[in-house]
């Protein structure tokens, strides 16, 4: 499968949802779509942006923005997070990285000198018509949803 890029078409992808249902790409035609992909339900950084993502979410649905998030974790995982966390948007179960490697976010990372395949926290922006918009890759969670935020109202 190749790398999406900006300006293409993604194509259509489906992964089961902590809302009980499986979700599609094609589900969220006619708005625009937040996929923001982390490493790990519970972790300080994902759970930082997560609540981020949460406390702006009213302004993303006012400028026809749905959130989404994508992990290699479990449904069990998702729904304890999202509980914990009041989060009002599905999170994505990619437990086998295929939506990951499509966006080119499932990499060879390191961690107290231990080298391990994950997730690299990035986010994208799909437009209303299904096409890549605009990416975040290698993301620093302190201000990213505000200018995530600021691309939508854009775009």
């Amino acid at each position: 499968m190749t790398q999406v890029q900006i300006g293409q078409e993604v194509p259509d992808f489906t992964l089961p949802a902590s809302t009980g249902q499986a979700v599609s790409l094609k589900d969220y035609r006619g708005k625009k779509l937040v996929i923001y992909f982390y490493p790990k339900d519970m972790t300080p950084g994902c759970t930082t942006e997560s609540c981020d993502f949460r406390d702006y979410n009213g302004q993303f649905e006012t400028n026809n923005t749905a959130v989404i998030g994508i992990s290699p974790d479990d449904l069990a995982s998702h729904d304890e997070f999202i509980a914990k966390h009041e989060l009002p948007f599905p999170l994505l179960s990619d437990t086998e990285h295929e939506v990951s490697e499509l966006f080119g976010v499932w990499k060879l990372r390191s961690w107290n000198g231990t080298e391990f395949m994950g997730i690299e926290r990035s986010t994208f922006l799909i437009n209303e018509n299904g096409v890549l918009a605009k990416e975040w890759r290698v993301v620093n969670v302190d201000g990213h949803v505000q200018e995530v935020l600021e691309a939508a109202k854009q775009g």
